[in-house]
């Protein structure tokens, strides 16, 4: 109930004030585990990147996130799980299988965390990985116009999101070399996407 609250405000306001380019939707699979993985900017990215699908999305949020006792409840209702950063965690890693072995949608950020220059930044191993390990697709998604929200003045940027084609993960599990390399594949995806936003704004 939240979360269907929530994607409607949040459509809302992309839509009237950010004017909001949303294509390539049909990419993403209406049923079955996807994983979801975009570039980061800034905090807008999670929201926008899930407002305008049919399908929820779940997200890993920095454990700290859940320690304020009503925000916490709320991202929780959300389908967000705790992540701690720095380290492997391998409890993350685990409730990330099982959202999609459960057959839903699992929001990721390759780079691990928002890039500070606007720029795309080398991926973490861990997408690959949740492939390899899951089976599921990989939609890339790329996002632009959230990290210039308070550099406009008067203006606020127009966003722009387009979802990709599905990528599969089909190389050994246990080579990390591939499993690095399907990484930067995915990485390489969005920023084509991007290339295109480009081109058409």
């Amino acid at each position: 109930m939240l979360y269907d609250i929530l994607r409607a405000v949040f459509w809302f306001i992309f839509r009237i004030f950010f004017r909001a380019d949303i294509s390539g939707r049909e990419n993403l699979p209406q049923e079955g585990p996807v994983i979801l993985a975009a570039n980061h900017l800034s905090n807008w990215d999670p929201p926008l990147l899930a407002c305008f699908l049919s399908r929820p999305v779940s997200y890993m949020a920095k454990v700290e996130l859940f320690e304020h006792p009503v925000f916490g409840a709320a991202i929780c209702n959300c389908h967000a799980f705790p992540v701690r950063r720095g380290a492997a965690d391998r409890g993350a890693i685990k409730a990330a299988v099982g959202v999609l072995k459960q057959g839903h949608v699992l929001g990721l950020f390759p780079e691990g965390t928002r890039s500070r220059d606007g720029r795309m930044h080398k991926a973490e191993a861990g997408v690959g990985l949740l492939a390899a390990m899951s089976g599921a697709p990989v939609v890339p998604a790329c996002i632009v116009g959230t990290d210039h929200v308070f550099a406009h003045g008067s203006w606020l940027p127009k966003f722009h999101v387009r979802y990709g084609e599905p990528m599969h993960f089909t190389g050994d599990r246990r080579n990390k070399e591939e499993l690095e390399a399907f990484s930067q594949e995915i990485m390489q995806h969005i920023a084509a996407l991007r290339a295109e936003i480009e081109k058409n704004s």
